[in-house]
C-alpha cells in the first residue's frame, strides 16, 4: 500500500518514505508510528494504542514517545507548533488530521512530483535571477525537544530578514523556505525548487545553559561547502543570542558570497564578462587591502562602469576604494578627493537604497571634516545593513574623531564582533585605539594599537596612536622605539602632516594628539 500525502509518498510494503524523487530517512520505529497514525487516521490514537502496536507491549518513557512523534513529525515537513499533520489532543492522544490518498497499483517512482499543497503538480523550476540567489533552509531543532522549534526556526527567520538587507543578494522569501522544514532534501533539488544557487542550512542544540549553532553555506551547482561554522553561546538572554548569532552569520557570509561570485566570474572567457562578473572581480581585490591590489580593484569598477554608467554597486565600491587609498595614505587628499566624492555622489543617484553608496559618501565627508554629514551617511548605511562591518569601523572612526570616544569604543568592538577575521581588522583596532587615546585611556590605547600593527605592521595610523600613547605613558625607549616603527611605516610623517590630514573635530583633542607625538619625538 501507498498512501500519498501532501507532497510525501509513503510505501508500506518496501518501508520507504519518498518526497518527490528524493528518499527520507526514517528510523524504524519511527516509520511504524508514521504508518500506524495514518492508517488510524479516523480516530485518535492513545498512548496505550501506540505501546501495544508499535512497542509490542513494552514500556516505552514518556520522553522516548515524544522524541519518537517528533521525528515523525520531522519526516513529513510537519512541526510540534504547527501540528498540520499530527495533531496532539490534548490529555487524548494523536490524530492524523493530514489529506491522504492511497495508490495500490503504481510504483513510487512512476509519480514523477507529488502535489503541492493546493493539488496542484510541482510547477517547473524558475530560472535563476541576475543577481546571487539564496535560500536559508529551516535550522535543525537538534536538541530532543519540540519546545525548542522556536528557537531555530527564529534563528532562520532573522537571518533570511538579515540577508535580505543585503540589496545584492535575492534571498528566497521564509514560506518558500520552510517548505522543506523536517525533510531530507538534496541540496540540488532545493537549488532547482527554488530557482538558487547557494543554500545556508544548519542546526541548533541546546544543552542547560549553553547553546551549540551550526552554519554551512552550500553551491548548489558542485555541492561543494562555500564556507561553514560552529558558534557556542551561553543562553542567559536567548533572545540577545539569537540576534548576535545572526548578525555573525549574515556578516560571516556576505564577503563568501561575494567571493563565491568572483570564482565563477573567473571561469568565464575575458571578452564575456558582464557587469556583474567585473564587480564581483573588483571586489575579490578591494578585500586584499594593498596598494597594488585596490589599483586593479578601481580599473576593474571603471570596467563595469563603462557597461553600465549607472551601475551603483560598481560606483560605491569604486568611491570606497578611492578614499580608503586617501585614508591609507597612498594617494595625496587633495587629488582624491574631488573623484572620490563625485563617484560616491554618482552611486547614490543610481541607487539611493544602497549602504555601499552611503558608505562612500560618509568617508568622502570624514575625511573633508565634514562631521555631521558623515555620521549621517554611516548610520544611514547601517540601516540599510546593519551588518556591513566596514561601515562600522568608519562608523566608530567618526565617533572618535568627533571626540564621542565611547561611543566610538563601542562601535569599533562591534565592527569586530560582526567580523572577527576580517581582512579589514586591523583598521578596526585602528578605530578602537585612536577612540582610546582620545579617551586619555592610554593603556587600552597602547593595547589595541599593538594588536593593529600585529595584524598588519604597515598600518601607518596605528602606528601614530601607538606612538603617541607610548609618550604620554610608557618609557623612552619604548616611545623612540614606537616612533622608529612609525617613521619606517611612514616616511614624510611630521607634526605638520597630522594636523593637516588627521580629521579631529575638537581642537583641545588634536593638540592633545598632537602633545603625544611631539613627547615622542616627533617634530
Amino acid at each position: 500500500m501507498r498512501f500519498i500525502l501532501v507532497d510525501h509518498i509513503l510505501d508500506t510494503d518496501l518501508r520507504e518514505l519518498h518526497r518527490g524523487p528524493e528518499s527520507v530517512e526514517v528510523e524504524p520505529q519511527v516509520l511504524d508510528l508514521l504508518i500506524y497514525l495514518i492508517q488510524n487516521r479516523d480516530r485518535v490514537v492513545t498512548k496505550d494504542d501506540l505501546i501495544a502496536s508499535v512497542w509490542r507491549g513494552r514500556s516505552a518513557s514518556d520522553t522516548t514517545l515524544t522524541s519518537r512523534i517528533y521525528a515523525a513529525r520531522r519526516a513529513i515537513g510537519d512541526n510540534g507548533r504547527d501540528q498540520k499533520l499530527i495533531r496532539t489532543i490534548a490529555r487524548k492522544g494523536l490524530r492524523f488530521t493530514g489529506e491522504v490518498r492511497t495508490q495500490a497499483d503504481q510504483a513510487p517512482h512512476a509519480i514523477d512530483s507529488p502535489p503541492d499543497a493546493a493539488g496542484k503538480l510541482s510547477q517547473p523550476a524558475p530560472p535563476l535571477p541576475d543577481r546571487p540567489a539564496i535560500a536559508v533552509l529551516p535550522f535543525s531543532n537538534m536538541s530532543g525537544d519540540p519546545e525548542q522549534d522556536y528557537f531555530s526556526d527564529g534563528i532562520s527567520e532573522d537571518i533570511i530578514a538579515a540577508l535580505s538587507k543585503l540589496r545584492w543578494f535575492f534571498v528566497i522569501a521564509r514560506n518558500s523556505s520552510f517548505v522543506y522544514k523536517g525533510r531530507a532534501v538534496h541540496l540540488k533539488q532545493v537549488g532547482k525548487d527554488l530557482g538558487v544557487g547557494y543554500v545556508l542550512e544548519g542546526s541548533v542544540r541546546k544543552s542547560g545553559g549553553r547553546v551549540r549553532i551550526t552554519a554551512q553555506l552550500n553551491d548548489v551547482a558542485n555541492g561543494s561547502h562555500v564556507w561553514a561554522e560552529r558558534y557556542d553561546r551561553d543562553v542567559a538572554d536567548i533572545f540577545a543570542v539569537q540576534d548576535e548569532i545572526t548578525e555573525a552569520i549574515v556578516a560571516a557570509i556576505e564577503p563568501q558570497l561575494y567571493a563565491a561570485e568572483n570564482f565563477r566570474a573567473r571561469r568565464k572567457p575575458p571578452g564575456n564578462l558582464d557587469a556583474w562578473d567585473l564587480v564581483m572581480r573588483g571586489l575579490s581585490y578591494y578585500w586584499r587591502v594593498t596598494q597594488q591590489d585596490h589599483a586593479i580593484a578601481q580599473d576593474l569598477l571603471q570596467k563595469a562602469i563603462g557597461i553600465d554608467p549607472n551601475n551603483g554597486q560598481a560606483l560605491g565600491v569604486l568611491g570606497a576604494s578611492y578614499t580608503f587609498g586617501a585614508h591609507m595614505g597612498w594617494v595625496e587628499l587633495k587629488d582624491i578627493v574631488p573623484i572620490a566624492e563625485s563617484t560616491a555622489l554618482a552611486a547614490i543617484r543610481a541607487d539611493s537604497e544602497d549602504a555601499w553608496a552611503h558608505f562612500a559618501l560618509g568617508a568622502v565627508y570624514l575625511i573633508t571634516r565634514r562631521f555631521d554629514d558623515s555620521l549621517a551617511e554611516f548610520e544611514l548605511a547601517l540601516r540599510l545593513n546593519p551588518n556591513f562591518s566596514q561601515v562600522q569601523n568608519y562608523y566608530a572612526a567618526a565617533l572618535g574623531f568627533c571626540g564621542r570616544w565611547q561611543e566610538g569604543v563601542e562601535a569599533a568592538r562591534r565592527a569586530i564582533r560582526l567580523s572577527p577575521r576580517d581582512p579589514f581588522l586591523a583598521l578596526y583596532y585602528g578605530s578602537a585605539c585612536m577612540a582610546q587615546y582620545i579617551g586619555r585611556n592610554y593603556d587600552e590605547a597602547l593595547q589595541m594599537a599593538r594588536t593593529a600593527v600585529r595584524l598588519r605592521s604597515d598600518y601607518a595610523a596605528a602606528h601614530r596612536v601607538l606612538t603617541a600613547a607610548a609618550g604620554m605613558t610608557a618609557s623612552l625607549e619604548i616611545a623612540t622605539a614606537a616612533l622608529q616603527e612609525l617613521r619606517r611605516a611612514q616616511p614624510s610623517v611630521s607634526l605638520a602632516w597630522v594636523r593637516d590630514h588627521v580629521p579631529i573635530q575638537h581642537a583641545a583633542d588634536l593638540e592633545h594628539y598632537l602633545e603625544g607625538l611631539r613627547r615622542a619625538g616627533l617634530d
